[in-house]
């Protein structure tokens, strides 16, 4: 239970720091065509999921449960994205190319491809 209650605080951190860096990057680009604000957040919870995973794979720094609150929990909050780019590497690391592409493909182009479904779907149901 301790173990679920750290995630979900984590989580509840990191999705307001995604909400106020994502927020502030938007306004100082002014761009309303392009999410700077999301591509801000996503690439740099990919260059801390790396720094940190480097961190507890070479000096051991995370507990189980200091994992789960922050890389769960808090990176989880902030974006899912570093997971994806996170796990994906590691497969690359280990030799397994075709599955680290697999696991790219499958949820780049398959999150696009359910998003623009989940649209349809609305568009069917409420129109």
């Amino acid at each position: 239970m301790v173990r679920v209650l750290l995630v979900g605080l984590g989580g509840f951190a990191g999705s307001i720091l995604r909400y106020l860096l994502s927020g502030l990057a938007q306004s100082l680009f002014q761009t309303a065509r392009f999410p700077v604000g999301t591509v801000i957040v996503n690439l740099s919870g990919c260059f801390v999921i790396g720094l940190l995973s480097q961190l507890a794979e070479s000096q051991g720094a995370f507990t189980d449960l200091t994992r789960a609150l922050v890389f769960t929990g808090m990176l989880g909050g902030y974006t899912t994205f570093s997971t994806l780019s996170n796990e994906s590497l590691n497969l690359f690391r280990s030799g397994d190319f075709g599955l680290g592409l697999l696991n790219v493909g499958v949820q780049v182009l398959g999150g696009l491809a359910l998003a623009w479904a989940g649209r349809i779907a609305g568009e069917l149901i409420w129109r």
